[in-house]
């Protein structure tokens, strides 16, 4: 499009007092004024860590529903915790894309188990994963336990079996992790507290 010099001033003009008699308050169309509700309004806000890392970031977690029975809340929002003392507020790339992790479709939700030989995973309950768990430590340990060294010396190890407890747990709650672990004669075991 070519526009002359003369043109091009016209247009100025126009937009130059256009906008001045706006400013002096004679608007084309009425300006409606409205008050938006925050969204975080009626959200029931739950403190969380961060699952990604060992840094263990505190979250802000923000989910809507009405509490009733049957209802279950879903979270909306996302947001560092500025209270919490590791991140202040702050979250990585990662913790800050926390809610497409948890409305991902892939998302695992719950317990499944994959047989030996088998191709396929099969989804089971949580009552039946905890004891599946239980029973499986057990054998081995009854399998595997060594009572005496072959000095004659008392050592109660369990060597065949590891532990790694999560990496967003509570210094105390590793604690007592550590201590139901080593009763059991464990010796591989880590825990990555850092809250």
């Amino acid at each position: 499009m070519n526009v002359t010099r003369r043109q091009f001033f016209r247009v100025c003009a126009a937009g130059l007092g256009g906008s001045s008699i706006a400013m002096m308050g004679f608007s084309p169309t009425a300006a409606l004024a409205e008050v938006r509700t925050y969204k975080l309004a009626r959200a029931t806000e739950t403190r969380n860590t961060c699952p990604y890392c060992s840094v263990a970031c505190g979250i802000l977690m923000y989910s809507i529903g009405d509490k009733s029975k049957n209802v279950h809340a879903e979270i909306m929002h996302i947001e560092g915790d500025p209270d919490h003392p590791v991140n202040r507020g702050a979250l990585c790339p990662k913790g800050a894309g926390l809610l497409d992790f948890v409305h991902s479709p892939n998302r695992l939700k719950h317990p499944e188990v994959r047989e030996a030989g088998s191709k396929e995973w099969k989804r089971i309950s949580w009552d039946e994963a905890f004891t599946r768990i239980a029973t499986l430590m057990k054998e081995d340990r009854d399998a595997n336990f060594i009572a005496k060294n072959a000095d004659g010396a008392t050592v109660n190890r369990w060597l065949s079996t590891g532990f790694l407890a999560a990496s967003a747990s509570s210094n105390e709650s590793g604690y007592i992790t550590h201590k139901v672990i080593r009763s059991l004669g464990a010796i591989a075991f880590d825990n990555q507290a850092r809250v």
